[in-house]
């Protein structure tokens, strides 16, 4: 079976970087199957064609014409599907150093590391993230150098510092008092809180993250114990609003997520303990639940040699069922959810072992992929440039060996990885024969 000719010497050589192919010419790539995520069907025989950046054709072989000239990409032994996005992740963050072990990281050597985890990222097929939340605005800095061509890594909307109260989740309560430290993103009061978001939106923030609740890794709070009040909410989304931003809230307790539901905020993160009255008022108010269901593995096995405090670990065995059976709870009672991971928590390019759990606990494969894809393109703000491999978006195109329709298990092996027309990953050695 052939897979990926074109690129084969390169990746046999170990040589292939994005400028095996760049992204201004045209290509045509032959797809055994591909998985159509708007009409959620596996479709055979496929060809798409590609030109510069954008998906100019796709539809089946017999009837798509190829233009003269174009390199073909012979995907006709795998199953193609668009790239895969992340609505939650932290790409400036180790998880090797969590708890007292991260005080000594620079905000530089954070931005440093994310280079590295926005290439693993992408590699994994992950084409697009929302990072949400990272320190000296290191995700900025990572944003711009990737969409400058000056790093390899997924496209980005970015939130800078989150916001949050003295104390709070999103403040720093590692250091004792002599050090006087507060965290940039801290902001208690409305008006203070419009001024933070003011200074986030300055400083290049594309979303606003804001902690409603307590959480599970930030030492002396409950992850159930709601931090902003409703009235600071509502001031933090009117303004991010106005000035064309979406807000993200972290939320664990029920009411957190009623207040920031009932603020209007556009996703609510974790969501772990939503009751039926969280899930009612999103689903009529069409809020985006975002709940992050793999990461409980890596904190229980691995969090005590990361630095996780002992009461983090509490916290997380506590929490962890409940947030996959109310994910199941809440998928059944109609909200609408989309893929996020906290990825940073757990090692980067892990990202995937996530579909596993959003199958296990309710969902079909096709839907777990489209939580990945249309429905995060949604939320993200970019449901016309990806999503789905449809002519006009961007060229943002993996695929894997197997059907993932049948087993999620196969987006944690990605053979080949394209974005924006240029390929950044071609593996045919493990391909099928």
């Amino acid at each position: 079976m052939k897979l990926i000719r074109l690129f084969a010497g390169l990746a046999a050589a170990g040589v292939l970087a994005s400028s095996a192919l760049a992204a201004d010419q045209l290509v045509a790539i032959r797809a055994g199957k591909l998985v159509d995520v708007v009409k959620g069907e596996v479709l055979r025989d496929q060809t798409i064609v590609v030109s510069g950046e954008r998906i100019a054709a796709v539809g089946p072989s017999g009837s798509v014409q190829v233009p003269a000239g174009a390199r073909t990409i012979d995907l006709s032994g795998a199953t193609v599907l668009p790239g895969l996005i992340d609505m939650h992740t932290h790409l400036t963050g180790d998880p090797n150093l969590h708890g007292y072990k991260s005080l000594g990281v620079s905000d530089i050597r954070s931005a440093l590391y994310g280079a590295r985890s926005a290439k693993v990222t992408l590699e994994a097929g992950f084409t697009s993230v929302r990072n949400v939340g990272a320190s000296g605005f290191g995700d900025v800095a990572l944003r711009d150098a990737i969409d400058d061509g000056e790093l390899p890594g997924p496209r980005m909307r970015v939130s800078g510092y989150a916001i949050g109260i003295m104390g709070g989740h999103c403040d720093n309560n590692l250091l004792p008092n002599d050090f006087h430290y507060v965290e940039r993103g801290v902001a208690d009061g409305p008006w203070e809180a419009r001024t933070k978001v003011r200074e986030m939106a300055k400083y290049g923030a594309d979303v606003i993250k804001i902690c409603a609740s307590g959480g599970v890794l930030s030492k002396g709070d409950e992850p159930g114990a709601q931090q902003y009040t409703l009235e600071e909410m509502k001031a933090i989304v009117d303004e991010a609003h106005k000035l064309g931003r979406r807000v993200a809230a972290h939320a664990h307790g029920a009411s957190s997520i009623r207040d920031a539901i009932l603020a209007g905020v556009d996703s609510v993160e974790h969501a772990s303990l939503i009751d039926d009255e969280g899930i009612r008022l999103a689903r009529e108010k069409g809020t985006w639940l975002v709940m992050d269901i793999y990461n409980d593995d890596f904190i229980l096995q691995e969090g005590a040699k990361a630095g996780m405090l002992p009461e983090s670990l509490a916290k997380e065995k506590a929490l962890g069922q409940l947030q996959r059976d109310n994910f199941r709870k809440a998928f059944r009672g109609g909200a609408k959810m989309a893929f996020g991971t906290d990825a940073g928590v757990y090692p980067h390019g892990d990202n995937a072992r996530q579909f596993f759990y959003m199958v296990k606990y309710g969902m079909t494969p096709m839907q777990a992929i489209q939580a990945a894809t249309i429905n995060a393109a949604d939320l993200l703000g970019w449901k016309d440039r990806v999503g789905s491999i449809s002519a006009g978006k961007y060229a943002d195109i993996i695929a894997v060996s197997g059907d993932p329709t049948a087993d999620p298990a196969e987006l944690t092996r990605v053979r080949f990885v394209m974005k924006g027309g240029a390929v950044y990953k071609a593996d045919p050695v493990s391909a099928p024969r």
